[in-house]
């Protein structure tokens, strides 16, 4: 790879053959790889990315292995059997498989399920933690999630749950509350459901004065931060046209960015 690389790869973190490696990317920017990851991407011999690693990373992964796209976009999304059969495929050949994602595989990545189909095909396989978008975008756009006077809690929901379930396990009357009384609330791939979700904290009770971001892929040479309130989000966030993946942020923390404006550095993409 051409950022950062270490030499030599230590054996024990070389991708092995026939293991399936679950990697987090982080949010973007290939310096924000774990090193274990640089070292695992550097020795496989496939790797299968999503959508939500940025071309500056998927164009330097290693010429010396298979580069697969199977992301989910909206005009083409790869049926998650596929993947799945993808990486038992590589696997039963005897490659060393990355399945590379965007932010933490545990973190509504599907990191679980793949997790279970491949211990039901006993495939050997590893997780290897990213940097969740969900504390990485509030980071570097200058919001704390926590902060000792303002909030000691915070809670990340999805901003769309799978239509396979029947019915919603979000609790609004609880999310209300929770940032009501001081929490920060994130959600993830929430901007398509932005209105429907804003309502819903309003109906069940949440002021609409309260600080709301909207974090535009943070760490991406397109990243973009909108700030509002709850009642105005919605209207600033079609003006500036945010669009996927953001990351939305409720709670008075927002407001702890305006003592640090000043003299914080914007995030320099690779």
């Amino acid at each position: 790879m051409e950022h950062a690389t270490f030499e030599p790869v230590p054996d024990r973190a070389r991708a092995e053959s026939g293991t399936v490696y679950l990697i987090g990317a982080g949010p973007g920017d290939p310096d924000l790889l774990t090193v274990r990851a640089r070292y695992l991407i550097e020795t496989a011999d496939v790797i299968l990315h999503d959508a939500l690693v940025r071309e500056t990373l998927v164009d330097c992964l290693p010429s010396s292995a298979t580069v697969l796209d199977v992301g989910k976009r909206v005009d083409h999304k790869t049926p998650q059997e596929q993947i799945n059969r993808l990486m038992e495929a590589h696997a039963d050949d005897g490659d060393a498989v990355v399945r590379l994602k965007g932010g933490d595989p545990f973190v509504f990545g599907r990191g679980g399920e793949e997790a279970q189909y491949l211990a039901k095909r006993r495939i050997p396989f590893e997780i290897v933690p990213g940097i969740s978008s969900a504390t990485a975008a509030p980071g570097i756009a200058g919001i704390p999630l926590t902060h000792r006077k303002v909030s000691s809690r915070f809670t990340v929901i999805t901003g769309h749950e799978t239509p396979e379930k029947e019915e919603s396990t979000l609790e609004w009357d609880a999310l209300a509350r929770h940032v009501g009384g001081g929490g920060t609330l994130v959600i993830l791939m929430g901007v398509r459901t932005l209105d429907r979700n804003v309502r819903a904290l309003q109906d069940n009770g949440l002021d609409g004065d309260t600080p709301v971001a909207v974090i535009q892929k943070a760490s991406w040479e397109t990243q973009h931060v909108v700030r509002a309130s709850l009642e105005s989000v919605v209207d600033r966030v079609e003006e500036s046209e945010i669009g996927s993946p953001a990351t939305v942020v409720i709670g008075d923390v927002i407001e702890v960015y305006d003592d640090i404006d000043r003299y914080l550095k914007e995030f320099e993409p690779a």
